[in-house]
């Protein structure tokens, strides 16, 4: 049997950010990716937004490493010649109870490490985006959209140039400890033998933690999927920053809201909504849901024109809490948590995992 130092299933953005920090620290790495292509899955299907780290709960891993990860990004961006833009965000409040929960909002990403969130009025936010309509908003500067494609490729090209190796059309089926390590078991039949193994496989993660001998099924939460489909505006669009309403938990449309992205060429788009299903891979976008963009959007956009809105593409988050709970933190569980050596699962590894690839990359080189 062939043997590894290192084996990381799933080359999406954060399997290839984390695979990159242990070839820099010296390990031989290997990464297998199942499709014909690196970042095929929810890597590609995201809003390529460059979070700032005002929403998730003080302590927890998503405000750590998205901190954290938000500043080793935009350096690395800046290093590298990688596209992006600090390009700002607005979150507006369009009812009274909205207003009354932005000094929650400005707490809660002090406590987090976001000291720049700025309180607007009306008036303010306005004269910042003429065309937005709200009671007031908070300006975070340090919100920005990133070319994740452009990132994907300098994280393999790093990884490359480290002497690290990946192997596209190179499923995994199956992993079992063994007193050497951990055996990792190919959909072809063949085997690796590796002394350390990240499972970074995204929607497949639980799945394949299931599939782990030697790992009691204690340890993996159960598998829940969130489709999120986006509409494009056709024309061009009237905002220069992302515009998010205030998160309301009684929206159909829930998670942070049916909000305004840019892209680098200056293309809006609107969503992700939240579509549960028990389907991983149906990415359709059904063009009935835009009467719900048209509302949520006229909310802060009165002047959306009728018949803007095209349907553009669906994303798939991989959750670990089911839409009746509240959200679950990343679990980063390393062989102090589960108890089998050289084994770290990344479960539950949806935003702002893009912003915190880095600081998650770092944090597994820690636990291996």
């Amino acid at each position: 049997m062939e043997s590894v130092d290192v084996v990381v299933i799933g080359a999406g953005v954060v399997g290839l950010a984390v695979a990159r920090s242990l070839a820099l620290a010296g390990r031989e790495v290997m990464v297998l990716e199942r499709e014909a292509a690196i970042g095929t899955g929810t890597s590609s299907r995201n809003s390529e937004v460059i979070h700032a780290g005002i929403y998730y709960p003080q302590g927890s891993l998503k405000a750590r490493l998205c901190v954290r990860g938000r500043e080793l990004l935009y350096a690395y961006c800046t290093e590298r010649g990688i596209a992006h833009r600090r390009c700002g965000k607005l979150m507006v409040a369009n009812t009274a109870s909205q207003v009354q929960g932005l000094p929650g909002i400005l707490a809660r990403a002090e406590a987090n490490g976001v000291p720049d969130l700025m309180p607007l009025t009306r008036a303010e936010a306005r004269a910042l985006e003429p065309q937005l309509e709200c009671l007031a908003a908070l300006h975070s500067p340090s919100t920005g959209i990133v070319d994740s494609h452009g990132l994907m490729l300098s994280l393999q090209g790093d990884l490359e140039h480290a002497a690290g190796l990946v192997a596209c059309r190179s499923g995994v089926a199956s992993l079992r400890a063994t007193g050497a390590g951990v055996e990792v078991l190919m959909q072809d039949g063949t085997a690796l033998l590796a002394r350390g193994v990240v499972n970074a496989a995204g929607l497949h993660a639980c799945e394949l933690a299931r599939n782990a001998q030697g790992l009691n099924p204690a340890h993996v939460p159960r598998a829940w999927y969130a489709k999120g489909s986006y509409f494009t505006l056709s024309g061009r669009s009237p905002f220069g920053r992302l515009i998010y309403p205030v998160p309301d938990p009684a929206s159909h449309l829930a998670g942070l809201g049916v909000h305004l992205t840019i892209d680098l060429g200056g293309q809006a788009k609107f969503g992700p909504d939240v579509q549960w299903t028990d389907d991983p891979d149906d990415l359709s976008v059904n063009p009935g849901s835009a009467d719900g963009f048209y509302a949520a959007v006229r909310q802060y956009w009165p002047g959306l024109p009728d018949a803007a809105l095209v349907p553009g593409y669906a994303g798939m988050r991989p959750k670990i809490s089911g839409p009746h709970e509240p959200a679950a933190d990343f679990r980063i569980d390393g062989p102090a948590a589960h108890g089998v050596p050289g084994l770290v699962n990344l479960l539950g590894i949806e935003s702002p995992g893009l912003t915190s690839c880095l600081a998650i990359g770092e944090h597994v080189a820690t636990l291996l």
